[in-house]
């Protein structure tokens, strides 16, 4: 009888999960943020707890995994609408290797060290530091790698959810006066700007009213 009530739990549990994560939104392992992560343990240890304590009442686990779906979801639409509350829970992408040369201090501060750097590009089947343009420790831990023999004139984001990502107009030689002007150009302001990046020569602008029809 035990067996079935355990079996008859954990069945429950991998529907709830499952629904769960269909409310949560669709991401792959290793693109989950920190809260995400967060989210993903606690509910499996409170599902391992509830199918281990057969006895105790299934409200004990469900609840509490409701709370935290909520919760995990609120985070979300407040970071989708709140740039600085998404740079305080999540953080913010590092630029490893700029323009071929590898940023120490930075890596330093994300506690990455030359082993993670190496490990990750050999992963993506890159022998040595020499063959990399530019190189983004992603908020997901993920390393974006962009090589100098790369003729694909990749795009550089200038403007993200309203703020100014300085360290892409040094890298492109630009200067606030310069965004300025192509904004001026374009009729609109920065605080207007939901996306712009910089690619073959050229701004491209995306507005926060293209976004939100």
């Amino acid at each position: 009888m035990e067996v079935l009530i355990v079996l008859a739990r954990t069945l429950l549990f991998y529907i709830i999960i499952t629904i769960v994560y269909r409310f949560m939104g669709k991401r792959e392992v290793g693109e989950l943020s920190i809260m995400d992560l967060i989210v993903s343990i606690l509910i499996a240890e409170l599902a391992a707890i509830a199918i281990d304590k057969y006895k105790s009442s299934l409200l004990v686990t469900i609840v509490p995994i409701m709370v935290l779906v909520i919760v995990q979801i609120i985070v979300a639409k407040i970071s989708l609408k709140s740039p600085k509350f998404r740079e305080k829970i999540e953080g913010e992408p590092s630029v490893i290797i700029n323009r071929g040369k590898v940023n120490f201090k930075e890596m330093l501060q994300q506690r990455y060290n030359l082993d993670d750097l190496l490990t990750q590009l050999r992963e993506q089947s890159i022998k040595s530091i020499e063959e990399v343009d530019y190189a983004i420790l992603e908020t997901s831990g993920h390393l974006s790698v962009f090589k100098k023999d790369d003729d694909s004139n990749y795009p550089l984001p200038v403007i993200l959810d309203g703020k100014v990502q300085e360290e892409t107009l040094v890298q492109i030689k630009k200067d606030r006066e310069w965004l300025d002007q192509v904004l001026e150009e374009n009729k609109t302001t920065i605080k207007d700007v939901f996306y712009a990046f910089y690619k073959n020569k050229d701004l491209f602008i995306i507005k926060d009213k293209d976004v939100s029809k």
